[in-house]
């Protein structure tokens, strides 16, 4: 096949694009320049697209012999996702850029550049596997990357290679040794790129201003203090809250109310949901006939927990769990997975969270 090659730099998608080489097809790789500012410097393992990552993915191409180009999508990337996600934490929604980024950016903008140049489809350094067309777990489950994948459809999953999911981190490693690549030791990406020193409050600080606004006590029903701005807080959220209850029992974020700035605590108790539901989902193959039993994974290193799916009036998914979940926000993606009797790895899709179980349903209106 004629392969694009998405190299960030780091040693997944270099080790993905040499295994696309050694398997016989015709690579090119790309460099995604997604940051307006790519002279600045990586900070140890934080962030991501800086002029160092550029020149490490250049030099893995340059040892494979392959063509190598960089693609601006800084204008896409800050417009789908870094803008998407300012507004969403401003609308009291906890967002998953990452999921963002391969909805619009890897599987949309590039597959779409990809397919209109005459390639077949688009080589990445995620780990997840792809068996018949089917999305599913990595064999490594400390690594697997499924769930930030799981927003993607069927079309786009054809355009999608995915060397490296039956494979451990640790092998991935010793194979960029093997090639002598510099990246064999380079530390793993994590936090949220576009925001290098780690501090999202800060970020949406200075982007959405000061915002003051009480937090309210659900069990007492009393005002406990006050925030500089609730898109500083999410769903679940336990440590950080600047505010002691008179009983001493933890508090966590139990809702976010943008219009009047209310955050909303209360106890452990009441921070747990048995359901949510969900905007129109999308499905990764066929949509499985509704209802459903299935297990759904919340956020992108949750443990999966048994569910029945069902069908709303409005088009979206009511998910119900086995065991009641806690810190479950509006935003966030519930990635469906088949259930435990099928194996429990093969990704069926997933739907954006509206609301969660009663409660939060309450808070939210």
């Amino acid at each position: 096949m004629r392969l694009i090659a998405a190299m960030s730099g780091g040693v997944d998608s270099a080790v993905a694009a040499a295994l696309a080489v050694e398997a016989g097809h015709d690579v090119t790789g790309v460099h995604l320049a997604l940051s307006p500012d790519r002279q600045t410097l990586r900070s140890g393992a934080r962030g991501c697209c800086s002029v160092e990552d550029a020149h490490d993915a250049r030099r893995v191409a340059d040892s494979l012999g392959i063509p190598f180009y960089v693609w601006d999508l800084a204008d896409r990337f800050r417009e789908d996702v870094v803008e998407d996600f300012v507004a969403e934490y401003a609308a009291g929604r906890t967002p998953n850029p990452c999921l963002r980024c391969n909805e619009k950016i890897k599987f949309s903008a590039v597959l779409d550049r990809a397919l209109a140049l005459g390639f077949d489809a688009v080589v990445t350094g995620h780990h997840a596997r792809l068996a018949d067309g089917e999305l599913r777990r990595s064999v490594d489950a400390a690594k697997d990357q499924s769930y930030v994948l799981g927003v993607l459809t069927a079309r786009q999953l054809a355009g999608a290679v995915f060397p490296l999911g039956s494979m451990t981190k640790e092998r991935v490693r010793e194979l960029a040794a093997e090639r002598g690549y510099a990246v064999a030791t380079k530390p793993d990406s994590h936090d949220i790129c576009f925001i290098p020193d780690g501090d999202t409050r800060g970020f949406l600080a200075r982007r959405l201003g000061e915002q003051p606004g009480p937090v309210v006590d659900a069990a007492t029903g009393a005002t406990v203090g006050t925030h500089a701005g609730a898109y500083g807080f999410t769903i679940g959220q336990r440590r950080g809250l600047g505010v002691s209850a008179g009983d001493q029992r933890p508090r966590y974020v139990l809702g976010i109310e943008p219009v009047s700035r209310t955050v909303t605590i209360g106890t452990a108790e009441q921070a747990e949901v048995d359901e949510v539901v969900t905007h129109a989902p999308t499905w990764t193959g066929r949509a499985p006939q509704l209802p459903c039993r299935a297990s759904v994974q919340l956020r992108a290193h949750g443990t999966p927990v048994g569910c029945t799916v069902a069908a709303t009036e409005e088009g979206g998914l009511r998910i119900e769990f086995a065991e009641r979940q806690r810190g479950v926000a509006p935003g966030q993606s519930a990635v469906l997975y088949a259930p435990d009797a099928d194996r429990g790895d093969r990704v069926l899709g997933q739907g954006t969270v509206l609301r969660a179980g009663e409660r939060s349903a309450a808070l939210h209106n």
